[in-house]
């Protein structure tokens, strides 16, 4: 693993079914939601990205569901990437809840394309480089704990 970040998240009474638990299709959101906080504590946010000419569609969403989660429980969601993005990249992500049992995985594949002409690309230098930056942040981090 290159790089994590973790976030927490309430799950509210309009994301559950009549049982309390959260309807399968949260989790997707709720990875978009850890997501884009990981790129707004890199420094780039999905409008910087946008403002520069590129796009992030997504091409496939992997989801497991272990156990279920409850009206009111606030999870943690870990999203994980294991490699450089080259034309795609891949988030993975774990969702875990209030005792600290995984309840569900998952992984998103985005890639890049231009914005103009919606023709796919490589990870632009700057998107690398900002990556490379905050890797290197995090292992400075963790060195001092």
């Amino acid at each position: 693993m290159i790089l994590s970040y973790e976030t927490k998240i309430r799950v509210r009474y309009k994301d559950t079914d009549q049982m309390g638990i959260m309807h399968h299709s949260n989790y997707i959101v709720m990875y978009e939601m850890a997501r884009t906080e990981w790129l707004r504590d890199m420094g780039l946010t999905y409008a910087e990205i946008e403002r520069r000419g590129i796009m992030s569609p997504i091409i496939e969403v992997q989801s497991r569901y272990l156990y279920p989660a409850f009206y009111d429980e606030v999870l943690t969601v870990k999203v994980y990437m294991n490699e450089m993005p080259m034309a795609r990249f891949n988030i993975l992500s774990e969702v875990y809840n209030e005792s600290g049992k995984l309840i569900n995985t998952g992984r998103v594949t985005l890639g890049f394309m231009h914005a103009d002409t919606r023709r796919p690309c490589r990870a632009p230098e700057w998107f690398v480089e900002a990556l490379e930056a905050y890797i290197e942040k995090s292992k400075a981090e963790n060195k001092d704990e």
